[in-house]
């Protein structure tokens, strides 16, 4: 179930995509680092929390400037969002941390910025589901990164980036400015986030300085295979990629520096069971359950590979945690 939680964020991706949701459009710039996961905690001003009885149905969340909301998550992926940690990351807990569902509807105090939500749901979480973690290093399997070839040639699906991503989001900022007018929160004046042009490409548009996911036909098992395209993007952005796919720790050990252009192919269900042990414990990857291409496949369409090995990871265990008290 850890496992399926790790994609899960990408199934939902799919999904939307499918639908004409524009899904999973970021900047040039790598976002900033989480808060420690024993930062103090905020408090939204209103919160309301109840069980959601739909069963295993499409998830949702919206996060703004003014409101959180979500509609069917389950209880392990609103902390993995909370504490900014990927699924392998979180270990501990009940089982219906994963089977039950909740609904919640928060209002954050006047002038709260983005980056204060995660506190806010750490502190709902802490009062409204006594919610008590700790935090471990744990030696654990990782995968590296690292350059296929020894002469350095890169993959036909990644280059080093031509576009001057530094005044491209000079301007597109200047632009957001512009259209927010007299909306507060950075909201246009209807309500909604305010967008920079160029930053939600087209199904097959090349992205520039900014990345975009989408779901194509279901290969043979009948889950859909994703196009990811970047556009001058550093390569840990391709790493976090490749960490929350696989869920599974991965370092950038290919030396590769600046911002890159680069595109992951690869099925949802090439991602199961994506690791076997081998004879004498060493870890490799598992033949694909499908005709889609795993990821795997598409790292090496970069020029690139990933090793199995052992390292430090960080965790986040859970202690305790109850079920809420509905409104």
């Amino acid at each position: 179930m850890r496992y399926l939680l790790g994609v899960i964020f990408i199934a939902v991706a799919a999904t939307l995509s499918a639908q004409g949701t524009p899904i999973m459009v970021t900047g040039g710039q790598a976002p900033p680092p989480p808060p420690p996961w024993d930062a103090p905690h905020l408090q939204f001003d209103v919160a309301s929390v109840k069980a959601n009885k739909s069963g295993p149905n499409m998830m949702s969340m919206r996060t703004l400037p003014t409101s959180f909301n979500v509609t069917n998550m389950p209880l392990r992926m609103l902390i993995v969002q909370a504490y900014r940690v990927s699924g392998y990351q979180l270990v501990g807990g009940p089982g219906w941390l994963d089977s039950e569902r909740f609904d919640i509807a928060a209002k954050a105090p006047e002038g709260s910025r983005p980056d204060q939500t995660p506190l806010m749901l750490r502190g709902l979480l802490a009062e409204r589901f006594k919610l008590k973690i700790h935090g471990e290093t744990r030696d654990a399997p990782i995968y590296a990164l690292v350059l296929a070839r020894s002469d350095g040639k890169l993959g036909p699906k990644l280059a080093k980036t031509t576009d001057d991503c530094q005044k491209i989001q000079e301007e597109r900022a200047a632009a957001v400015k512009a259209a927010r007018g007299a909306g507060p929160g950075g909201l246009n004046r209807d309500g909604r986030p305010a967008l920079p042009p160029g930053l939600m490409p087209a199904p097959g548009e090349r992205p520039i300085c900014t990345v975009s996911m989408n779901a194509g036909p279901p290969a043979g098992g009948g889950m859909p295979v994703i196009t990811m395209r970047a556009g001058g993007q550093a390569i840990a952005s391709l790493v976090r990629t490749l960490s929350s796919s696989l869920n599974r720790h991965v370092i950038d050990r290919t030396g590769l520096e600046g911002l890159y252009d680069f595109e992951l192919q690869y099925s949802m269900a090439g991602q199961a069971g994506l690791s076997t042990t081998a004879p004498g414990g060493s870890t490799a990857p598992a033949a694909p359950i499908d005709d889609g291409p795993t990821m795997f496949d598409a790292v090496r369409e970069l020029g690139l590979k990933l090793e199995a090995e052992r390292g430090p990871v960080d965790h986040l265990v859970i202690d305790s945690v109850e079920r809420p008290t509905e409104d």
